[in-house]
């Protein structure tokens, strides 16, 4: 059954599309998460709202490669790739988390059963199960920002971030991730609808 879940997709496309579809959600989980956050210093001011809210707008963005891979891929090792590939890039890129990459290390299991989570709902409940497009994102996401969140919340408490950094992580690992997931929800909704005018 998970196997067939997970094959799920939203039409038949023909080799050549799935392979352009593949490449550029792959480009976009990995590219974003590493380049975005010092293009977009480079381009604006450091205090412009632009670059004080680049967590926001590199998190919508890979949420809607998430939830658009969760639409148009199929196939455990394209869902995998899709799913890890945002975090190591981050953390690799440091941009987003400056300081504090290093220590979300701790989180990449976390943050890959959340993104699991969103596009496995989408899968299930959208595609297999045939319900709305905003009740799988809906259950997507509150899965994703409890399973964040809540390890998060083991870890602080067990003394691994340090003092001066939990505040920041707290949001970041709260509300930023159901922000960017819900911000994600939208902008994926409207590839969707246009894809599906072709």
């Amino acid at each position: 059954m998970e196997e067939q879940v997970i094959n799920k997709r939203v039409g038949d496309f023909s080799k050549q599309v799935d392979i352009i579809q593949t490449v550029a959600i792959f480009l976009v989980a990995l590219l974003v998460p590493t380049f975005l956050g010092e293009i977009l210093k480079s381009i604006f001011a450091t205090n412009s709202v632009v670059v004080t809210n680049s967590q926001i707008i590199i998190g919508s963005i890979v949420n809607t490669a998430l939830i658009m891979s969760a639409l148009n891929l199929k196939g455990w090792k394209k869902i995998l790739g899709v799913v890890t590939m945002p975090s190591i890039a981050t953390i690799l890129g440091g941009y987003v988390f400056k300081t504090a990459s290093v220590f979300m290390v701790y989180m990449i299991p976390a943050i890959w059963i959340g993104n699991f989570a969103l596009v496995y709902s989408y899968k299930l409940i959208m595609l297999a199960k045939q319900k709305n497009y905003f009740l799988a994102g809906i259950v997507g996401i509150v899965v994703k920002v409890a399973v964040i969140f809540g390890v998060f919340s083991i870890l602080k408490a067990f003394g691994i971030f340090p003092d001066k950094m939990v505040g920041a992580l707290q949001v970041a690992m709260g509300s930023t991730q159901a922000i960017t997931a819900t911000i994600g929800m939208f902008i994926a909704f409207a590839i969707y609808k246009l894809e599906n005018k072709k």
